[in-house]
């Protein structure tokens, strides 16, 4: 089968196209025949080497996966009701192989039935980052309706989720965009959207919040300066881990940081909000797999917006 893999970690041109065996499902485990991959910025870290998620190499990456089931390991048919030809999405263990390739196994019970109102390479676009928005805001933020949260970096993939999902769930949604995104966001469901290339979050919230939720980049004091204004007994929540997630323990504010785990039952629920039109999977690009080293690069210049989609080759 094609495949992409990196022997080593580095730039994107230790990425290679290369023909590799079909993997073999083993107990618990399915094989998928790849309809795409999605990329993640997480998938640069570790083909870059910063991002401490161990992986044996030669590696190959994409853990969000969408497809169709092509073999079944042991006991799977009688323990899921999984059987060959269903589409299905599942969002990988990132330490494994993953989607970039026209087959990879998964275990069985990441896999839940794909959206049937979407195209099926498209929904490769979906696990990880709603998973993560999710996570944000009712795992850790415990979001409830009527509460009021600040979503930080709103217009990409993960910030859209968290507004529509806020937003189904009552919340009053204060989000920053850029000019280029303000439309998307307001469209999601925001109530209010601050020009964060013009206005400071930090000046724009007048009222507190109940759930801060960081998705951009921040400094260190500037975040601490954002979290005064959580109100006492909220919490702040970020995706991003290489500034610590302030606290204020005298206020009782909580801070927590994101690190987006499976969860299929959750996972399905999304499936079922696409279906419904509550959820869009907004696909900026579908890039074929011999391009994917191309698009590490581009990512790593910063020359990637929204989600994108890793489309294989036919078989």
């Amino acid at each position: 089968m094609t495949a992409v893999r990196f022997h080593q970690t580095g730039g994107a041109d230790v990425l290679r196209l290369e023909q590799v065996e079909v993997p073999v499902p083993g107990p618990g485990q399915v094989r998928l025949r790849v309809a795409a991959s999605a990329f993640n910025p997480a998938d640069g870290g570790m083909r870059g080497g910063f991002l401490p998620i161990p992986v044996a190499l030669p590696h190959v990456p994409g853990y969000d996966a969408s497809g169709t089931v092509d073999a079944l390991g042991d006991g799977v048919a009688a323990a899921t009701g999984l059987a060959v030809g269903d589409a299905v999405v599942a969002f990988l263990p990132m330490t494994a192989d993953g989607a970039a390739a026209q087959y990879v196994v998964a275990p069985a019970d990441a896999l839940v039935a794909a959206p049937t109102s979407i195209p099926l390479a498209d929904a490769a676009g979906l696990p990880s980052v709603a998973l993560t928005a999710h996570q944000a805001l009712f795992e850790l933020g415990r979001l409830t309706s009527g509460q009021r949260v600040a979503v930080n970096g709103a217009g990409g993939p993960v910030g859209l989720h968290a507004v529509r999902l806020a937003r189904r769930a009552g919340a009053r949604v204060v989000a920053t965009a850029s000019p280029r995104s303000r439309a998307a966001v307001l469209a999601a469901g925001a109530d209010e959207v601050v020009d964060h290339t013009t206005t400071p979050l930090l000046q724009a919230l007048t009222e507190p919040v109940d759930v801060l939720l960081n998705l951009a980049p921040v400094t260190e004091a500037d975040f601490a300066a954002l979290a005064t204004r959580v109100r006492d007994g909220g919490v702040v929540v970020s995706t991003t881990p290489v500034v610590a997630t302030p606290d204020d323990p005298a206020r009782g504010v909580r801070g927590a940081t994101v690190y987006v785990h499976p969860d299929a039952e959750v996972l399905a629920e999304l499936v079922g909000l696409v279906d419904s039109g509550e959820l869009r999977v907004d696909v900026a690009e579908r890039v074929p797999l011999a391009e994917l080293a191309d698009l590490h690069a581009r990512s790593d210049a910063g020359r990637v917006h929204g989600k994108v989609v890793v489309v294989l080759p036919a078989l």
